[in-house]
């Protein structure tokens, strides 16, 4: 077997860690037919190319596409499939544990409960673990633009019904609206609960969007993406002393145009600066990727050897919001496949 072929093997078999990804965003292509078909809801021909994946060239399309995705979601049983085929090919990639991102909104909109959705989502979380052996947690977040007084509503509605798959708040949406000061009410309701929080940041928006997250929302202990943090000296410096991680999106980053090609993204560059970082697909039957694709494009695009892939690993579960047993449990399964 060529060396190629072995390091390609190697990587495979990596206990992998995904901290970022987006329930709703995780849907296959052939899973949103299924269900659009048994929810009786009419999908767009627009909605796919003619191979069969989704359609979108911009991105206001593929928000678009999200959207109407999404939209076949209307039961308790629709998130419990999701959550189970997301893991599924996650844990078949090699992945351990996974953390995803639901949306309290986007349920409301289809006049589902948040108590629904949890219940799908666990069941699918309970159902992947028993079949697959790879921890799920979700993480609930707000929308940015859509105001910190609906924000503020999602946080006080994730403590007044907890549940014990969900192990953190967070906050996506558009960076431009609003200021992060505005969002300080709704992080504090999580964090006096005891939730560690994270929030994209640092993405469409320049390094400014990076320090309005730390210097304005409390305790905040991962930032979602942060990639344009490599802009900002001052800024490196600061997420290292204040052990603050990135949840980096590679190949969502040059899907959506943020960065040209492999060799302008900053992913070594963050590395080799100190920050603790976690490789993770984001949406990726919509940017042709996965959790193990991004390990692959570790290697290939920014020539990580065997030990720092896994090192991404052990940093990822060391800055996921596990449960302390889970998270050493787990940690321990990276480092004795190390020296295996």
């Amino acid at each position: 077997m060529s060396t190629k072929k072995l390091i390609h093997q190697k990587i495979n078999q990596i206990p992998k860690v995904e901290l970022h990804s987006h329930l709703e965003g995780t849907i296959q292509p052939s899973l949103v037919r299924q269900i659009a078909k048994r929810n009786s809801v009419k999908l767009s021909d627009s909605l796919f190319t003619p191979q069969g994946d989704y359609a979108w060239d911009s991105f206001v399309t593929f928000l678009q596409a999200y959207d109407e995705a999404s939209s076949c979601l209307m039961y308790s049983k629709d998130y419990r499939d999701i959550t189970y085929d997301y893991l599924k090919s996650c844990a078949l990639e090699g992945t351990i544990y996974a953390e995803t991102f639901i949306s309290p909104d986007h349920a409301a909109e289809m006049s589902m409960s948040y108590e629904d959705v949890l219940s799908g989502c666990a069941q699918g979380i309970d159902d992947a673990e028993r079949d697959f052996g790879i921890v799920g947690r979700i993480i609930v977040t707000c929308v940015r633009h859509l105001g910190p007084q609906q924000a503020v509503r999602i946080a006080q509605q994730m403590i007044n019904e907890p549940h014990s798959c969900v192990v953190g708040f967070g906050m996506g949406g558009d960076e431009s609206k609003y200021v992060l000061s505005d969002f300080t009410p709704a992080f504090q309701i999580a964090i006096d609960a005891g939730y560690p929080c994270t929030v994209h940041a640092g993405e469409v928006c320049g390094p400014e969007s990076v320090w309005d997250a730390i210097n304005h929302l409390p305790m905040i202990s991962r930032i979602g993406h942060g990639v344009r943090c490599v802009e900002d000296d001052e800024l490196i410096n600061t997420l290292v002393s204040r052990n603050i991680s990135l949840e980096i999106c590679p190949g969502s980053n040059l899907a959506l145009s943020l960065y040209p090609d492999w060799k302008s993204h900053p992913l070594k560059q963050i590395l080799e600066a100190g920050i603790n970082v976690s490789i993770n697909s984001d949406d990726p039957p919509f940017f042709n990727t996965s959790v193990g694709q991004e390990y692959h494009n570790g290697s290939e695009h920014f020539n990580l050897d065997i030990e720092q892939l896994l090192n991404i690993s052990r940093m990822a579960m060391e800055s996921s919001f596990a449960g302390s047993k889970t998270k050493a449990r787990l940690i321990k399964q990276i480092n004795q496949w190390s020296i295996t």
